[in-house]
């Protein structure tokens, strides 16, 4: 084969295989803004909501459909949906044959708990609030939905909640707490920390006086929800309060997150 010959055949040969040349990622469009159906459902939900109760229940419905529809939604329909759910707790409603009728506010405070971070401080607004704070039911929903929310924002909220004076609302954010399982570590330790001193207080009570029904029936509520969220917050399982404190007290400085 003369030298023209193979040098014909050379050009003509592929390219060895190297590897594939990086694709352009494609880029995402971001949602659409002030869209029609978000403006319709958010008067369609000021309609229903401003029926004096006869309308909670189609009230509700359309909150679901805003759930559906946040997401989807660009940063001024977002705040525009949070806005309207807020402005549900504005609504005025009594007792109807000796129950709260809560329906919509509690709608409300579910929807909001996938709307981080836009519902977070609405949440931590309606916590406590003097026009809803005798609604145990609701006000544990809120607290519930701000642990859902995972916000930095609203761990002091939460924590500030473990000395309530009303065991139920005590083991709503205990609870809550242990939605932060994935944080950093330090503010899982310092949760751990604070969840790990109630528990110990409150049986501290309990055990100084048998007599003492108070102590022994808050221990009864809110035992079960501390450990669980002990266990969440520290990767860990132990079996008594003291075997708990216990190892806090070897471990509280070791990475929780390295194998063992």
């Amino acid at each position: 084969m003369n030298h023209f010959l193979c040098s014909s055949l050379l050009l003509l040969a592929p390219l060895s295989a190297g590897p594939a040349p990086a694709l352009r990622p494609q880029e995402e469009t971001p949602p659409e803004d002030k869209r029609a159906v978000v403006a319709e459902l958010i008067q369609r939900l000021h309609d229903h909501a401003g029926a004096r109760g006869k309308e909670d229940q189609e009230a509700v419905g359309v909150i679901g459909e805003l759930v559906v529809e946040f997401p989807r939604s660009g940063p001024r329909d977002r705040k525009a949906i949070v806005k309207a759910l807020d402005k549900c707790f504005e609504e005025k409603r009594g007792e109807q044959d000796g129950e709260l009728q809560n329906q919509l506010y509690l709608g409300a405070a579910e929807a909001l708990g996938g709307m981080a971070p836009e519902s977070v401080d609405v949440l931590i607004g309606w916590i406590g609030h003097k026009a809803h704070r005798d609604d145990v039911t609701l006000q544990r929903r809120l607290i519930r939905m701000l642990g859902k929310t995972k916000s930095e924002d609203g761990r002091r909220p939460l924590i500030k909640l473990l000395t309530h004076r009303d065991a139920l609302i005590q083991s709503a954010a205990a609870e809550a707490l242990g939605d932060y399982e994935d944080a950093e570590q330090d503010a899982r330790k310092e949760c751990f920390e604070e969840l790990l001193k109630e528990l110990m207080t409150v049986k501290g009570q309990k055990d100084s006086d048998p007599n003492d029904t108070i102590a022994r029936d808050r221990w009864d509520v809110i035992a079960a929800p501390i450990v669980s969220s002990l266990g969440r917050l520290s990767r860990h399982q132990e079996l008594t309060p003291e075997d708990w404190q216990r190892w806090y007290n070897k471990n509280r400085r070791e990475d929780w997150d390295e194998p063992r």
